[in-house]
Formats: C-alpha cells, structure tokens, sequence
C-alpha cells in the first residue's frame, strides 16, 4: 500500500508504542467502489513478517511440533498459556528459507537442509501487518543433532514433541491444537502431503 494509489491517501501515521513491535494509529482517505471518499482510521501492529514450518516423517507417519508459553494466549482464555505449534520465527533481515532453517535448529534441535515452500499469508490482516511464509520439509531421527528448546536469552522454553500425524490432526479436531498457522499446516500436510485416510 502506498499514498500514490489512485484509491488511497494517507492523511498521518502516528506511533502510539514502539518497543518488540511498533503500533501505530493510520488515518487515510479511502475511496469506496461507489466511487465515493471516505476517511477512515486503523491501528497497525508491525512485529514483522515471520516464517513456519511443518516437519514430517513420511515413512513413520509422524511430525514434530513444540510446546511453549504464549502469554496473549494465556490472557485470552488458554489456562496455561501452553500453546503447540509448528516451529516458526521472525525474520529479521533472513530470507523466510535461510530463517527457518535456523529456526527448526534452534528450536527443535534437527539440522533439516531442504525445506518447500507452499505459500504466503497473512495471519491477521485486520490489524497485523505480518506474513507468514509457510513451508515444509521431511526429517529422520538421525537428523537430531542437539535438544533444542529455544534460546533462553529470548526467554524461549521450548519443549519439542514427536507424535503421529494424525493424534496431531485429532488434537486440532478436539480443540487442543488452537495456533492457527499449525492448523494450517497440518491441514495442508493432510491434503497434499500424508494424504492417506485418516481415521
């Protein structure tokens, strides 16, 4: 988006917080398909854009995931603020690739080299300007090289869980599995990836 398109016109953008992300309060000229102006104010919620990955074994039927403390969810309604989720993180100045390989690394403990990409999404475009690039990518036993668990100077406390495919899909059917680039993934991985019957 920028103040040049013909349908939009950014009267002033105003930090409210910067701080681990930046809020800021936007207020635009926008011109409707009736051809009429109106202006509009919106809160954005700039972290930056994040990267996520699926990591599955497709002769053993399995996937690795982790458990973390999230204190958003903790604060909406999770009584634990345990969330389980597929391995993801920000990218910094990373190529989304390049990111998640670290990533699986340091939160999982595998060293994976090949990862897919499928696509691109932005988890909540109402308010958050982030886009998650999603991928996936095959792993063995052999490719645990440490425990993983996050870096705790990030106050990470990862704990990384191999379980079969579809306990994680009845985890998400259960209402257990609430992180929704996790569902995400899984969903894909039951459509295009382990497309087996599940039962």
């Amino acid at each position: 988006m920028t103040d040049q398109a013909d349908f939009i016109r950014i009267v002033k953008s105003e930090v409210l917080s910067e701080g681990f992300s930046v809020l800021k309060t936007n207020t635009f000229d926008y011109r409707r398909r009736n051809g009429q102006w109106q202006q509009l104010t919106r809160e954005t919620y700039d972290a930056g854009d994040s990267t996520t990955v699926l990591l599955y074994n497709r002769s053993q039927r399995t996937v690795v995931l982790t458990r973390q403390f999230r204190f958003p969810a903790f604060v909406n309604g999770v009584a634990d603020g345990m969330l389980l989720e597929t391995p993801a993180g920000k990218l910094d100045k990373a190529s989304p690739e390049k990111r998640i390989k670290e990533e699986i690394r340091e939160e999982t403990g595998y060293d994976i080299q090949n990862v897919t990409p499928l696509f691109e999404a932005y988890s909540t475009p109402g308010s958050v300007t982030e886009k998650l690039s999603f991928f996936t990518a095959e792993y063995e036993s052999s490719n645990r090289k440490e425990d993983g668990g996050g870096l705790e100077g990030e106050g990470e406390d990862i704990e990384v869980l191999e379980m079969p495919f579809d306990e994680a899909l009845g985890l998400v059917r259960q209402g257990q599995i609430k992180d929704m680039k996790t569902i995400t993934l899984l969903y894909h991985a039951a459509l295009h990836v382990l497309d087996k019957p599940v039962a």
